[in-house]
């Protein structure tokens, strides 16, 4: 089991306490009046500022009309009307067994970053505690100093809130040292515990080396209560070295499930604690600490996932066997990404050996990563509610995960008209002066509002929307053909190009204005095109680069290995393959033809478009090749994609990104919902990379680029450079003709 599901699934607790809270432990605490965040009083709903009808090119939006609920926002109240989290709910409602309010908690272990996994354990804990009226703690189970930071504290914290979860209190399982280390000297006292001084391979010999032996009692197992005490203090004093001593639980060792195997409750370390210093020498353990914290907190429904459910028979006896107050545990089936990795220590080889660029390199699934890749945080809401909850553990394709994005973007933000890989186009009977205004919806909803674009006798239209030669089955520009622009009256029709006689790519194409004479009718064309017009005077167009991203892997890493059964044997690890090539960044330069989003995989691009040059660079093939991060047997090790993330350096967008800024978040919904106020500049090319709490950070510019894909702006974008992120294509396949 990594150490990451252990984090999504449970942690420990906090909140400094006396004595007597031992005693207070030893029955369910009275949540008549629990304690309230500060901040109680529910606050109304801020309003947007109203738009301002005098920013030049805009009309201010429709109010909007009653509409149903969107049908791609699932209810989020879903998972806990029916099913498996109503039943557990039946089991322990309020107003029986003495629960008066619906206690849950969110117990992370900060030696990491959340990944999409997590955002399953989130939405249930919290949303169980919200759908019943009740409070939902997020607890961090920092028993372990050696793996945390206080960056991983800081990511947790800001990732809750941002998937729109208040916590009730914030509490440490560190706060609850004192009272944790009195429970366990009250342990030792009723023969529940001893002090034992094993090695690592003496334990697993008792244990039964996987199955292989009859298991055996620990020599220490049954040493005097006085004795155990005395030595148990010494470890607390320092007395003894890592490794040299611990305090197991004395559970059965014969019994069939491992969690009874006499599990440490606590341990030596030598490091100093982010919050308690140099205090303590020894830490408790997670089976220790997690049920006994939920009996601090009183927690009703401790909901972890099925990896703990060998665990509820320790988790009910230490309780017991302490006498304190006893929450409900039980468990449902975690949440896995296929095709990538969520594991920390594989994501932290991907990081150190250069394949990403960092823990929140788009390319990822961790949530910091889907959050700066552009992902709302309703959209991974409405993932997890479409999955529902069950005991069976839940493996999705990346495919499957970006259809429900796409799904949620498409009635949730607005649409521009972007090229990724301009050429030239002129409109040869229009004169050079020529300029109309044109106003573009934001949406198909009126409630989005307008604003106007200028056209002029020049147009730019993405590469691939231009042939040299024509066929029957293509649609869009060609020599003789015609072709309309959005919202642009008439159509145009090419008539000559020209071309870089060095790379043979056409540099400019030469139309007319298909303007039929006063009482004669145009011909309506088969398809229309995005386009932008130069227009200095009105900032247009805004340059950009634009970064698609692509799969991560080409050879997909295997799905994570099931929970073992009770009988759990020795697991062997394959070894590392040692010939995997960096993740190489395509650049697509302005003279080279790009894929658009219909040519997601760049050698499918249209034959006639020459693709995008991927390349793997010389260093990326060094006389040592870098580790590969993966650790299945070597036949099924996964290939890394050089080409995961192609780069358009000189992408172009039309003006209507200002007033898409300006009224950013979209949608202004969930965690993002309080940053209505953007303090950042009208002025797109003047977007910060990074927002306090009342400025609207870049991911949360988000906008549809029409036939093209789905995009947000990138943290990286400052002054002068707009960067955008691809969050998910238009179409799972797409195919535009």
């Amino acid at each position: 089991m990594e150490d990451d599901d252990k984090a999504a699934a449970m942690a420990e607790v906090p909140g400094t306490t006396t004595a007597a809270t031992l005693a207070a432990a030893s029955a369910l605490p009275d949540r008549t009046n629990p304690p309230r965040h500060k901040n109680e009083k529910k606050k109304e709903k801020e309003k947007k500022p109203p738009f301002d009808p005098a920013l030049r090119g805009s009309n201010p939006p429709k109010p909007r009309a009653p509409t149903a609920a969107k049908a791609s926002v699932e209810d989020p109240d879903s998972l806990f009307k029916e099913g498996f989290l109503a039943d557990v709910y039946k089991e322990r409602p309020v107003d029986q067994a003495g629960i008066k309010k619906i206690v849950t908690r969110f117990p992370p272990e900060p030696n990491g970053f959340l990944h999409i996994g997590h955002s399953k354990a989130i939405a249930i804990n919290f949303g169980f505690a919200r759908y019943h009226g009740g409070d939902c703690y997020l607890r961090f189970d920092d028993t372990n100093p050696e793996a945390e930071k206080e960056e991983y504290f800081t990511a947790i914290r800001e990732m809750v809130s941002w998937l729109g979860f208040t916590p009730v209190q914030i509490t440490y399982s560190s706060d609850r040292f004192d009272d944790l280390y009195r429970l366990a000297e009250r342990l030792i006292e009723v023969d529940g515990a001893y002090v034992c001084h094993c090695t690592k391979p003496e334990i697993e010999d008792q244990r039964g080396q996987g199955g292989k032996k009859a298991r055996y009692a620990c020599p220490h197992r049954d040493r005097p209560m006085s004795e155990n005490m005395s030595e148990f203090r010494s470890m607390r004093d320092g007395k003894y070295r890592p490794q040299e001593a611990a305090l197991r639980m004395k559970q059965n060792i014969q019994d069939g499930n491992p969690q009874m195997w006499d599990l440490t409750a606590y341990r030596v370390l030598d490091a100093k604690h982010h919050r308690t210093g140099d205090k303590w020498k020894i830490y408790p353990t997670y089976d220790f600490t997690h049920c006994l914290c939920d009996s601090f907190e009183g927690i009703t429904h401790s909901l972890c996932t099925t990896e703990f459910e060998l665990s509820r028979v320790s988790y009910e006896w230490l309780c017991d066997k302490v006498t304190v107050y006893k929450p409900m545990q039980r468990e449902y089936g975690r949440l896995n990404i296929t095709g990538t990795v969520l594991s920390k220590r594989k994501i932290a080889q991907l990081v150190n050996d250069g394949h990403v660029d960092g823990w929140d390199d788009p390319r990822l699934y961790t949530l910091i990563a889907l959050r700066r890749r552009g992902v709302p945080p309703g959209a991974i809401l409405s993932f997890v509610s479409e999955l529902g909850v069950t005991k069976a553990t839940t493996n999705i394709e990346i495919s499957r995960f970006e259809q429900s994005v796409r799904r949620y973007l498409e009635t949730t933000v607005p649409r521009l008209m972007v090229i990724l890989d301009p050429i030239t186009v002129i409109i040869d009977n229009l004169p050079e002066d020529h300029l109309e205004m044109l106003e573009l919806p934001f949406s198909k909803d009126p409630s989005y509002g307008s604003h106007t674009v200028p056209f002029t006798n020049t147009v730019y239209i993405d590469r691939s929307d231009f042939r040299e030669v024509d066929s029957k089955d293509y649609f869009r520009l060609a020599p003789g053909k015609s072709v309309g622009l959005l919202k642009v009256p008439y159509p145009i029709t090419a008539t000559t190009f020209e071309k870089d006689e060095a790379t043979g790519l056409v540099t400019k194409v030469h139309a007319t204005y298909e303007k039929p004479a006063e009482g004669e009718a145009f011909k309506k064309p088969k398809t229309y095109i995005q386009w932008i017009s130069p227009s200095p005077q009105h900032n247009s167009p805004i340059p950009a680069t634009i970064r698609y991203f692509h799969d991560l892997y080409l050879t997909p890493p295997p799905p994570p290995t099931p929970t073992p059964a009770p009988k759990a044997a020795s697991k062997k690890k394959g070894k590392p393959s040692s010939s995997t090539p960096k993740a190489a960044i395509t650049e697509t330069p302005a003279s080279d033809p790009s894929a658009t989003d219909s040519t997601t995989n760049p050698s499918t691009t249209d034959s006639s478009t020459p693709a995008a040059t991927i390349t793997t660079t010389p260093s990326e093939t060094p006389s040592t090749p870098p580790s590969n991060p993966l650790e299945p047997t070597p036949a099924a090790a996964p290939t890394l994609n050089p080409a995961s993330l192609q780069i358009f350096p000189h992408a172009l967008i039309e003006t209507g990104f200002h007033e898409i800024q300006r009224r950013a978040p979209w949608p202004a919904r969930e965690g993002e919902a309080s940053t209505i106020s953007n303090t950042a500049t009208t002025n797109a090319t003047n977007t910060t990379a990074t927002a306090s709490d009342d400025e609207v950070r870049p991911e949360t510019v988000r906008f549809q680029g029409m036939r093209v894909a789905y995009f947000c702006v990138d943290r990286e974008s400052e002054a002068g450079k707009v960067v955008l992120n691809r969050i998910v294509s238009l179409k799972e396949d797409s195919g535009k003709a």
